[in-house]
């Protein structure tokens, strides 16, 4: 072991996938660097911080200027809710059932097999009609009715299914149950507020399989109104808790061991100019964290330093080899050692500032990309020194900190030396083995993280090609995330602290159960196919169970159904089991129960279709077979026939010609599947393949509202009075006397007309409003997205246009229809805002409507 002491230097029918990346990034070689030399003890005090100057972008700051006066904040005019709250592109909101909290009980389901016990009767125990316009924040449905007919409703083209957020906060709390749930004897499904009850006996009888189960005498009552006490029969969400000093062999810990440690694993071949935007970005980091929070600070080139805490008056760390895995004797000798590499906040803080403060710039003259990375070497320390000794108590006892752990990987530059490396050059002849072998390296060290209930989230910035085929594995098999940023400054340091903060439990597992007539056929999402015990205490557990390598409010699992054939009953029901740990480490169930009427009628059908919640689902979709650029143009044709494929199933023929109608119902979807296929995740907008798979990635484990910003931007124009206005994101809103702002999920984008920039006083108001707009209206998303703002004209505002639907080539007659913010402009603001427009190729969404035979509506 090297362990000096040394001064700080710097397929089946479930189917749970992210895309595969294909190699990337361009050649680049150079020689191995040497060994560094001995570093001797030296003091280091902690410098005042004081926050870098931020870079202009097009001679337009990207932070607020400076005012005598500073702005107010942004007022909404209607349709628009508060800048807090959540946004959607339509007033149309996705909406699902939910039940009520007390009224009249419903009368039995026709679908219900009438039952006896004695002279009792099987009442359907409910608390009142289920209003089907009611929102329901953790699952949402593409539709609230269900077709009949099996042929219909196993159309591929547009299908049916739901978004499931696990980890989503509910307001208000869910209904909180301090016992052990009733549960089907048969299936395992959980007893609800849809169930029959013999109020005479307590049995109830499952809505999933129809099995008569008892009740242990608990739901014996005199009348249905004494069981609307009980949570789990009035209400659709529940949650079963059960604290630690109920579970036998499990020992508590104190609340400073509670906070899962974070560790933070960082790129020491860093230049002068990143190295400084990233200490600031560290530095702003610990001054962050609760005080509780365990920190442990680990630093990789060709060694690996371990930082002990312990030495209070000097940077001091622990090095170990990088060129191979470290062995059983060597983390022995670590853990076991003087030295302290976690350590409490509160009690280090200043510590933690040395280091970060002592950190130091790249030396010698190598290419970024040939510099010699240990990354793999240095996540296997950092697993280690999470686990310490720990990890060796008997078995039967259980000692974990609440929540996940985290590993928080600052990098510069691909992993190119050690175990699980790639050559630092693409010419090299074996490098699409060593690459092959480097990724399984990489996903295995990502799974024992998860085994350990760590997560390893890598987030990269600077100009350096990471070779993120490599390193996307080792994030996504720990539950982790890898994202991609320009710099090391504010995008990157806000990510920093969401990352740390963003879990809401660990050790999941989610359960679908579905009535007999419905099949899970696809689950897209952050997670893998589990193979549980639960199911063997069942008779005939039909469950899908799905093991999640977290549970976080930021994913979500978009699950397809199928019907299995044709529905006779009236109503359908699925139930979502979630299981999970919490921070307080208690052990939650959370219950979800749905019920959705079925329908004949087609219209009735399409009226309850929700456009955005299908369109991320098809998008999701549709991603999954994007593992590089050229399947993703592949893609585009399928969205192409999607759209035809909808029109001719569900639409109408127009009189004496083979032009579709396209299905009033469905008005919003094609629009939301048109910014799919030209934007970033389909289109060719971002240039390098990397930021086309890491964007694919977080799009197919994303949440539903940063899905659907993902899937289509939104627009809002700077009101005179600091109002905005939701207008549809097309190119006609680069009004030249006007302010957008344009929301892209990952990217938001401020741009200002012409004329506005040219008055200063005005455009520097306008600009800290469109400013706290684009803050507000990402203040919790992760991950956080860049902002950046320009003037019309610049060279950047490429990115926006290329976002725009491109509608100015429509006749004015289409432009009103679609755009009819249109007709509030004077004929000479239409004829300089026209003029304005540079030609170029790209159809409009009519345009490509009548390229596919459809009549738009």
């Amino acid at each position: 072991m090297a362990n000096n002491r040394r001064q700080s230097s710097s397929g089946n029918a479930f189917t749970v996938v992210t895309p595969s990346t294909p190699s990337s990034s361009s050649p680049s070689g150079g020689p191995r660097l040497p060994p560094p030399p001995p570093l001797r003890m030296q003091s280091i005090q902690i410098p005042t911080m004081t926050p870098n100057s931020p870079s202009p972008a097009n001679g337009i700051p990207i932070v607020r200027p400076l005012m005598s006066t500073p702005p107010g904040p942004p007022v909404f005019s209607s349709p628009l809710q508060p800048a807090a709250g959540p946004f959607r592109t339509s007033p149309a909101t996705p909406t699902q059932p939910i039940a009520a909290a007390a009224a009249a009980s419903l009368p039995t389901t026709s679908s219900s097999p009438p039952l006896s016990n004695g002279s009792l009767d099987l009442h359907h125990h409910q608390t009142q009609e289920l209003p089907q316009d009611a929102d329901f924040p953790n699952v949402l449905f593409s539709a609230h009715k269900v077709l009949k007919q099996k042929k219909l409703a196993n159309i591929p083209s547009l299908g049916f299914g739901a978004l499931v957020s696990p980890g989503r906060e509910v307001s208000p709390g869910p209904q909180i149950i301090h016992r052990d749930p009733h549960r089907c004897h048969n299936c395992g499904a959980y007893a609800n507020l849809y169930c029959n009850i013999l109020l005479g006996s307590g049995q109830w009888q499952c809505v999933i399989c129809r099995n008569l189960n008892g009740s242990e005498g608990e739901y014996v009552a005199p009348s249905k109104e004494e069981l609307r006490n009980l949570p789990e029969l009035s209400s659709p969400l529940v949650d079963y808790v059960q604290t630690g000093n109920k579970r036998p062999g499990f020992i508590p810990v104190s609340e400073s061991r509670m906070s899962a440690p974070i560790v933070l694993v960082i790129d020491e071949c860093l230049d002068e100019q990143h190295l400084q935007h990233l200490q600031s970005s560290l530095h702003a980091f610990v001054d962050s964290l609760p005080p509780t929070t365990r920190i442990g600070i680990v630093l990789y080139g060709r060694t690996v330093s371990v930082y002990d805490f312990s030495e209070e008056s000097a940077a001091s760390a622990d090095v170990l080899p990088g060129d191979e895995s470290p062995s059983e004797e060597t983390l022995r000798s670590l853990i076991y050692g003087t030295g302290i590499y976690l350590s409490p906040i509160h009690a280090s803080l200043p510590i933690a500032h040395a280091i970060l403060s002592s950190l130091s710039a790249y030396k010698l003259n190598m290419p970024e990309v040939s510099r010699d990375r240990c990354l793999g070497t240095a996540v296997e320390v950092a697993l280690a020194i999470i686990q310490g000794p720990s990890g060796e108590m008997s078995r039967g006892v259980v000692k974990r900190p609440g929540g996940k752990s985290r590993i928080i990987v600052c990098a510069g530059g691909p992993s190119t030396y050690g175990p699980g490396s790639v050559p630092h050059s693409l010419g090299h002849p074996n490098y699409p083995h060593m690459e092959k072998t480097s990724l399984k390296w990489m996903e295995n060290l990502g799974r024992e993280a998860h085994r350990r209930n760590i997560v390893l989230d890598i987030l990269c910035a600077g100009t350096c090609p990471v070779r993120v085929p490599v390193l996307q594995p080792l994030a996504k098999s720990s539950g982790g995330v890898l994202i991609l940023h320009d710099d090391f400054g504010e995008a990157f340091g806000v990510n920093l602290q969401r990352a740390s903060t963003r879990a809401a439990g660990s050790h999941g597992l989610l359960e679908i159960r579905c009535s007999d007539d419905i099949l899970v056929s696809q689950v897209v999402g952050p997670g893998e196919e589990a193979h549980t015990d639960n199911h063997e205490s069942f008779k005939s557990s039909c469950a899908l169970a799905i093991q999640m390598l977290s549970v976080e409010e930021t994913q979500s699992f978009a699950v397809s159904m199928e019907a299995s054939g044709d529905i006779k009953s009236d109503f359908v029901y699925f139930q979502f089991a979630i299981q999970y740990s919490t921070l307080y480490q208690a052990d939650i169930s959370r219950v979800i129960t749905v019920r959705l009427p079925t329908v004949d009628s087609i219209s009735a059908y399409l009226e309850s279709v929700q456009d955005e919640v299908i369109a991320v689902l098809i998008g999701k979709r549709t991603l999954l077979q994007a593992k590089n650029f050229n399947a993703a143009l592949d893609m585009r044709v399928t969205v192409d026939e999607r759209i035809k494929d909808v029109a001719s199933k569900f639409g109408s023929q127009v009189p004496k010609s083979k032009l579709h109608h396209y299905p009033k119902e469905l008005s919003l979807l094609p629009e939301l599947l048109f910014h799919l296929r030209r934007g970033p995740l389909l289109g060719s907008i971002l240039g390098h393949e990397d930021e086309r798979s890491v964007l694919r990635s977080l799009f197919l484990n994303a949440s539903f509202d940063l899905s659907l910003r993902m899937l289509a931007p939104r627009c809002l124009m700077h009101r005179e009075g600091g109002t905005f206005e939701e207008l549809p994101a097309y190119d006609l809103v680069m009004q030249s006397d006007a302010a957008v702002v344009l929301d892209h999920g990952t990217d938001v984008f401020i741009w200002l007309g012409a004329e506005l920039a040219a008055q200063d006083g005005k455009s520097a108001a306008t600009l800290a409003a469109c400013r706290t707009l684009a803050e507000e209206l990402t203040e919790m998303r992760f991950p956080a997205p860049r902002i950046l703002a320009f003037k019309e004209g610049s060279s950047q505002a490429r990115y926006f246009v290329s976002r725009l639907i491109p509608a100015h080539k429509d006749p004015p007659y289409e432009q009103e229809a679609r755009f009819p913010q249109l007709q509030t402009l004077t004929a000479d603001q239409r004829t300089k805002l026209k003029s304005s427009f540079i030609h170029f190729d790209d159809p409009s969404f009519c345009e490509w409507m009548r390229n596919l035979k459809i009549v738009a509506l």
